[in-house]
């Protein structure tokens, strides 16, 4: 019995057990779905808060993506801005493709990446030619030749290394020196005042005290500039004023190395020139009086390298005076004779009147006009060459002519290689003369470069013509060449100045007189001739051994003695070497003495002859 009282709680307790789970069930999904409802009402404004901060920050990174645009817009107006600055004072021959890519105000991406990508391009090149420069260290060097001098200059006054015979050691930076020095000395005040803040805390010209500057060619001009310092006053601020009589060591001194690098190489012009056939006819024009001799030399070289290499020249001779002029006549008729072509390239003008260059050179030119407008041409333009009696020139020299003439463009002044004496080049020391033509040799000692000298010159005739040719109130020798040459620099016609190897001037004595063929000679005409002789005689070294020639034979005369002696001293003391020996050193020193004195004769003969040639010109 009591095993089914049992039974029957177990069962009781199992169906209240079941039915409560029954009943929990089922609340407890309903409380379930109630809470869920109860959770999203109160997470609705949650995310409506969520929803509105996502917004703000979408507009917030709008406007800042729109700030981060107007920025990136300003930065590259600015940009653009220094690019225009840049071109302006620094990169004229950039400034055409740069100014395209920046003509309109509203510029693209794309051209302002070019125009960066431009300047960024010409910053680098600059930066590698200061490098590859000898200017912040040394560099090694094959020979002594390859370092390139400096210049020294002040504010007024340029010491140049290019020294020459015909060169000032001391001259005033005018043209373009003083230009470049100007920008060199503006462009180091820039840098030097910089940070400067007040007024006075800047450097003026009046602080410049030197400087040096050289030209590389392959990397630029560099210059060193010296400033006084400006020495600031701690108290009250302003720079210590220095007098003018202090000494120049007691203010500190400041460097600074400007460099004006050179631009990547740019084609300007390709030019092509006719054939032989077709090459412009070159019209010599020589004025001459007398020395008929020179001119027999000159017509001989004329024939031979002119008329037969080149053929396209005419020679047109005007003769001052009545002496030597049928001479003159009978040598261009013989030239004709030998060959009936020639006729037509030579030409002989009279003039019975006192010699004037200037005169000559016009009156040749005007007799080519006449020509010209006698058979119609007369828009016809021709080419002149001013020539004198004492130059010789090759074929290639008439190219050259033709190449750097042009009307109303360009003139040319070659830069002739005048001959020295040969009777000092050769005679003095003991060689024999050489012939005309093997006297024709550029090196320091048998000439050097005219480079004072404007006679020789080609140029078109309405140039001559334009410029209103010479000055013909200058009779004789000189100057009127110098006044033309001064008409063309002035003008707006450039004028090539270039050394020409294919041009020289024979030596011969030079007349330098107050007067000449009763006209005085200017001031100015006495110098400049005195000044011609002077350097045409011989080269520095030849001329002192001319004047201190008695102190050389001395010397050269105390060391034979000596050399006489030491054999002497050497014979007698080697008692056992043979007569023979004896015999042959005292012959071979009578040899030497005798060899010395016949180049001590030789020396006195040439220097006699040097000596009656200037005697001559002293007479003359």
């Amino acid at each position: 019995m009591g095993i089914t009282i049992l039974a029957r709680m177990l069962l009781l307790i199992s169906s209240v057990t079941l039915i409560s789970l029954l009943a929990l069930s089922k609340c407890g999904l309903s409380g379930a779905l109630d809470n869920n409802g109860i959770d999203e009402a109160i997470s609705h404004p949650v995310r409506s808060s969520l929803r509105n901060e996502e917004q703000h920050t979408l507009l917030m990174e709008q406007r800042e993506e729109e700030n981060q645009q107007e920025i990136a817009k300003l930065k590259a107006e600015i940009k653009n801005l220094k690019i225009e600055l840049f071109q302006l004072k620094n990169n004229a021959i950039i400034s055409d493709q740069l100014m395209a890519l920046n003509t309109s105000a509203s510029v693209s991406p794309q051209q302002q990446q070019q125009s960066a990508s431009y300047q960024l391009d010409c910053t680098n090149y600059i930066r590698r030619q200061v490098g590859n420069a000898e200017i912040l260290h040394g560099m090694s060097m094959n020979n002594e030749y390859e370092l390139v001098p400096f210049n020294h200059f002040t504010f007024s006054r340029v010491y140049p290394i290019d020294l020459g015979l015909g060169k000032r050691v001391v001259e005033k930076p005018i043209g373009y020196k003083r230009k470049d020095l100007l920008d060199a000395l503006n462009r180091a005040l820039e840098s030097l005042n910089k940070n400067a803040t007040l007024p006075n805390h800047r450097y003026t010209l009046d602080d410049f005290i030197e400087g040096i500057y050289r030209n590389e060619p392959t990397t630029g001009t560099q210059y060193e500039l010296y400033f006084r310092t400006k020495e600031m006053n701690n108290k009250t601020n302003s720079p210590i004023p220095s007098s003018s009589s202090s000494h120049h060591n007691d203010h500190g001194t400041t460097k600074i190395i400007v460099m004006r690098p050179f631009a990547p190489l740019q084609t300007i012009q390709i030019e092509r020139f006719p054939k032989t056939a077709e090459k412009e006819i070159i019209h010599i024009i020589l004025p001459l009086s007398g020395r008929i001799a020179t001119f027999q030399g000159f017509m001989d070289k004329f024939v031979k390298i002119a008329l037969k290499n080149d053929r396209r020249v005419q020679l047109t001779v005007v003769y001052f005076g009545e002496d030597g002029l049928s001479e003159a006549r009978q040598i261009m008729k013989r030239i004709v004779a030998q060959k009936s072509a020639y006729s037509s390239n030579l030409k002989l003008l009279a003039l019975n009147e006192t010699f004037s260059r200037a005169k000559g050179l016009r009156v040749g030119a005007e007799q080519i006009w006449n020509e010209d407008k006698s058979r119609g041409k007369n828009n016809k333009d021709v080419l002149l060459f001013m020539c004198d009696v004492d130059i010789v020139f090759s074929a290639k020299f008439l190219d050259r002519c033709r190449w750097n003439t042009k009307p109303n463009r360009k003139v040319y002044y070659p830069v002739v290689f005048s001959l020295y004496n040969p009777h000092v080049v050769y005679t003095l020391q003991g060689k024999e003369m050489p012939s005309e033509t093997d006297q024709l040799v550029i090196s320091r000692d048998t000439g050097f470069w005219r480079d004072f000298g404007y006679g020789m010159t080609c140029q078109y005739r309405s140039d001559f013509l334009k410029v209103r040719g010479f000055d013909e109130e200058s009779v004789g020798w000189g100057y009127e060449d110098v006044m033309l040459y001064r008409k063309y620099v002035r003008s707006n016609i450039k004028v090539i100045r270039a050394t020409d190897p294919g041009i020289f001037h024979i030596w011969h004595p030079k007349v330098c007189s107050g007067s000449q063929n009763g006209q005085k000679m200017s001031a100015d005409q006495y110098r400049a001739c005195i000044r011609s002789r002077a350097l045409n005689e011989a080269s520095h070294p030849q001329l002192g051994f001319l004047a201190f020639h008695d102190e050389l034979m001395l010397n050269n005369q105390t060391e034979i003695n000596h050399n006489s002696n030491n054999n002497i001293n050497i014979t007698n003391s080697n008692n056992n070497s043979s007569s023979n020996n004896s015999v042959y050193e005292l012959r071979s020193t009578r040899r030497q003495i005798n060899s010395n004195r016949q180049q001590h004769v030789t020396t006195k003969s040439a220097r006699a002859k040097v000596s009656s040639q200037t005697t001559t010109r002293k007479a003359t």
